[in-house]
């Protein structure tokens, strides 16, 4: 008879997990509005995981497990996925921000159909479970392997005891942005040991100013609209002013910058479509595309509405993304 454990198929991976604080909260407050909330912030963890090739595993309640054949990947998609996140919480009442909490872990994991099992999940739940909203903590065997190759700090938070496993595992806060907060306070925030964040690896140093995603988490901080929205801002408005005072001061009868002020509008439409929450990104996508469709027509017409065609298939894709939500 066959030994039973030669069909256990085993592989190391590197294991993401990701849960939202405070979800109960915010379920009780809302519960309609916390779910369609979650749904779109998963819609783009899931898109962000998969542009690094990872794959999503399983998702539950408001929990979601992935794995990377690279730990670096991973890495930077935790990365990536707070930082974008934190764009479309900033948005977002402070009472109201969904953040999520990541944990990673590099393991060696049983594997059944398309499901893992096994220590190296659990840890990375654990370390998930230590991170503070809106941060990423690693465990040593990640840190090992991405400590060079990343381009983010790291602070040591102390060992960490996970059940069932012989050995604490020693963790790190990753820092996100261009900078994380001091290690002391991120420490407090994760739950670590007291005097366990004193050890800071990583590029540049640690200064009070340095939180990334974790702005507005934190006590005494304030997210609000982050530096660079407000300067992309400032920076169409200034040249679309511009545009129509060399309009005005060379006027021959002509508006010619209908057409660069059209171009600018699209722009924005399309940066406010990606950082915005409350629709779903790709039919707002596909609504700006349209007015710029039939914006492009009126300023060349000719008495022809030849939008009508490019329209109409803008409307089949947006019917079959709406019919598909989930």
């Amino acid at each position: 008879m066959a030994d039973s454990s030669s069909e256990t198929q085993r592989k190391l991976t590197t294991i993401f997990s990701a849960d939202v604080q405070d979800y109960t909260r915010l379920m009780g407050a809302d519960e309609e509005g916390t779910l369609e909330t979650l749904k779109r912030y998963r819609d783009r963890m899931s898109r962000l995981i998969e542009a690094h090739g990872g794959r999503v595993v399983n998702t539950w309640g408001d929990g979601l497990i992935a794995e990377f054949p690279s730990v670096v990947e991973a890495v930077r998609a935790a990365v990536d996925v707070q930082n974008e996140l934190a764009g479309l919480n900033a948005a977002r009442p402070a009472d109201g921000r969904m953040l999520f909490r990541i944990g990673i872990n590099l393991g060696d994991v049983i594997v059944e159909g398309s499901d893992i099992y096994g220590d190296g999940v659990n840890i990375a739940a654990r370390l998930q479970a230590q991170a503070p909203a809106g941060g990423v903590v690693i465990s040593n065997t990640v840190y090992d392997q991405v400590r060079n190759k990343v381009a983010v700090g790291f602070d040591f938070l102390g060992p960490l005891n996970v059940k069932n496993v012989a050995e604490a595992v020693p963790s790190y806060a990753v820092r996100i942005g261009e900078g994380a907060g001091d290690a002391a306070e991120y420490a407090r925030a994760a739950g670590a040991p007291s005097g366990a964040a004193a050890q800071s690896t990583g590029p540049g140093p640690l200064s009070g100013e340095r939180l990334g995603p974790l702005a507005g988490v934190l006590p005494g901080r304030n997210a609000g609209q982050s530096p660079d929205q407000r300067r992309n801002l400032a920076v169409l408005g200034v040249i679309a002013a511009a545009l129509v005072v060399i309009n005005t001061l060379t006027w021959h009868g002509v508006f010619w910058a209908a057409w660069p002020l059209l171009a600018l509008a699209y722009v924005a439409a399309m940066r406010w479509a990606h950082l915005q929450d409350r629709f779903d990104p790709r039919l707002v996508a596909l609504a700006i595309s349209a007015l710029g469709l039939i914006g492009i027509n009126l300023l060349s017409w000719h008495g022809n509405f030849w939008a009508i065609w490019p329209l109409l298939a803008i409307a089949v894709v947006a019917g079959l993304r709406w019919a598909r939500r989930g």
